[in-house]
């Protein structure tokens, strides 16, 4: 399999207008192309970045915007935002809502203004009919209990480290979880077994980039060219073949996203 390159690819959660990759980004863009990634998913993180990521991908075919407000930067946020938010999303129309969802990992993190601002972006995705990108660390159970109370059921959870009941009940809501560096490192034996196992419909690959790198780039700046080493080795995790695989969370894509991409 090294060397091997798929017919295409789609990096699902990618912040490629990160500042870290400002400075070479057109040689970013074509090195992710010539690695056969035809489309990047590029969420926002807050309102003062969503003009950012708006002037990012206008400028390129295969870049797609969502807008969100991440938990990580809550403080950032508030109420006002929210309804910006909503008018952002009538005028732009982007592929998804997002970044969002709930994060307990971080010390001294406010539960309630996250699961607010959280619930309140499901409404948003459930008014707009988008589907939702998700972030959810050390509160996967929360999420899945707001999605429900939400009755909103199409979109991703990114980078996804729950357990596999979690990933099975996120999955029988509609739900696609996504995988990035992490599962390429063998001490992950979970997450391995547990991308081993999920059905293939499910399953969409993605960077994050700049950030978390796969075993290959350990301590490198991450980039969506890098998602080779993900599918290299969630393919060699399962049964399928790899390029049974590539086309499949291609088509995952696509179809959570409605991207007008053809293979």
């Amino acid at each position: 399999m090294p060397g091997q390159l798929p017919k295409a690819l789609i990096d699902s959660h990618v912040h490629t207008d990160d500042e870290r990759l400002k400075t070479d980004r057109p040689a970013v863009l074509q090195a992710a192309r010539s690695a056969h990634v035809i489309a990047q998913i590029v969420p926002a993180i807050s309102q003062r970045l969503w003009p950012r990521v708006k002037a990012v991908c206008s400028a390129q075919d295969d870049l797609y915007a969502c807008y969100g407000l991440h938990p990580c930067f809550a403080q950032e946020h508030d109420h006002n935002h929210i309804d910006e938010l909503a008018l952002w999303l009538g005028r732009e129309r982007p592929v998804a809502v997002g970044e969002c969802g709930l994060d307990y990992y971080l010390a001294g993190a406010d539960k309630a203004h996250q699961q607010h601002l959280f619930s309140a972006q499901l409404a948003l995705a459930r008014e707009f009919d988008l589907p939702i990108v998700i972030h959810a660390r050390k509160a996967v159970e929360d999420v899945i209990r707001m999605i429900r109370a939400s009755g909103h059921y199409r979109g991703m959870v990114h980078s996804f480290n729950g357990s596999i009941q979690q990933a099975s009940r996120l999955i029988d809501l509609g739900y696609k979880l996504s995988f990035g560096g992490a599962v390429t490192y063998q001490r992950a034996r979970r997450l391995r077994e547990m991308v081993s196992t999920l059905p293939l419909d499910a399953l969409l690959l993605e960077t994050d980039s700049p950030d978390q790198p796969d075993a290959n780039h350990n301590g490198q700046r991450n980039e969506p060219a890098y998602l080779l080493d993900v599918w290299q080795a969630v393919s060699q995790l399962r049964a399928e073949s790899a390029d049974d695989i590539a086309t499949a969370t291609t088509a995952n894509a696509i179809e959570l996203f409605q991207l007008p991409v053809k293979v």
